[in-house]
């Protein structure tokens, strides 16, 4: 295979109707670990809203339990990319999502702007950081997959188009960013989470890389001083930097899931989908053996 054979493939499949392989070749083979950082910081983005970060805050599951609310987060989407909507395993997922969030009064505005943030974030990202940008294949399924996901959840007014989710992340942004003591207790712990993956003498570097990467808007609303303007130039062109080196490497044979990155660290014998995530009365059993979903470790991971 030559670098660009994934991306010829990708030109060859419909995005209106074969959405869904287009978003597994882009999420697997071409951006793994793009594809990963992207959508940590599109969710990480919804904690600036108070609304939200408050009710994260009150929860306790994003400042106590961080490691097993990314955990299940990574995993539950993961199971839809990988199985498809209308598979056993899909189903499942999706239903393990809405019933979580259906326990908490969270509007369709709010639910809409999270969905936003997976379409919008990750094109954003590749476009300053990738070894390549998003192809215009690559835009309309990824904002198809989202859209078949919104529907899934059972929300209503999703928007058409990448632009107009852009338009709509913008707006919600301008309108709805501030400062909030939850939001900022959320964002704390999971800045401290990210550093938490790397040894100690390392993790105030992370941290401080970390918020380098967060646009001035963001960074503001959680109350951040911002970083010096060198080391802010120099995290982003390291960054840059990296993509460029990417593009050298040969492309993936095999697929890159999330479960198998060293960031997920919650169940190492395994796990069952129904089993993944806050439950009302009790915490999900452990998995027994037989798991559908044993946990390996990939041999390598992407630069």
């Amino acid at each position: 295979m030559k670098r660009y054979d994934w991306l010829k493939k990708i030109q060859q499949l419909d995005p209106e109707t074969e959405f869904i392989q287009i978003y597994r070749i882009s999420s697997w083979y071409e951006f793994p670990w793009d594809t990963t950082q992207s959508l940590s910081f599109a969710l990480y983005r919804t904690y600036a809203v108070p609304g939200i970060g408050r009710l994260l805050a009150q929860t306790r599951e994003f400042t106590d339990r961080a490691q097993k609310r990314y955990d299940d987060t990574t995993l539950i989407l993961e199971a839809v990319v990988e199985h498809g909507f209308g598979s056993v395993q899909g189903r499942e997922a999706i239903r393990r999502m809405n019933q979580m969030h259906r326990r908490y009064d969270i509007s369709d505005d709010e639910y809409l702007y999270v969905l936003a943030t997976f379409v919008v974030v990750p094109k954003r990202w590749l476009d300053d950081y990738g070894w390549r940008p998003y192809s215009r294949h690559e835009v309309r399924a990824a904002t198809n997959y989202y859209r078949e996901l919104g529907r899934h959840m059972g929300l209503s007014g999703i928007p058409e188009t990448f632009e107009e989710f852009e338009q709509l992340l913008d707006d919600y942004e301008r309108e709805h960013f501030g400062f909030d003591p939850g939001g900022r207790e959320v964002s704390d712990a999971t800045l401290g989470l990210m550093a938490s993956w790397f040894p100690p003498p390392l993790r105030p570097s992370i941290r401080l890389s970390s918020v380098c990467l967060l646009d001035d808007p963001l960074r503001e609303a959680f109350g951040y001083p911002a970083p010096p303007a060198v080391v802010r130039r120099a995290v982003r062109a390291g960054m840059r930097l990296r993509g460029r080196a990417v593009r050298l490497l040969p492309p993936r044979r095999r697929p890159s899931l999330a479960r198998n990155n060293r960031q997920v660290r919650g169940y190492p014998n395994g796990y069952r989908i129904g089993e993944l995530g806050t439950f009302p009365d009790a915490p999900a059993a452990p998995a027994a053996g037989g798991c559908p979903f044993p946990h390996a470790k990939a041999s390598a991971d992407e630069a």
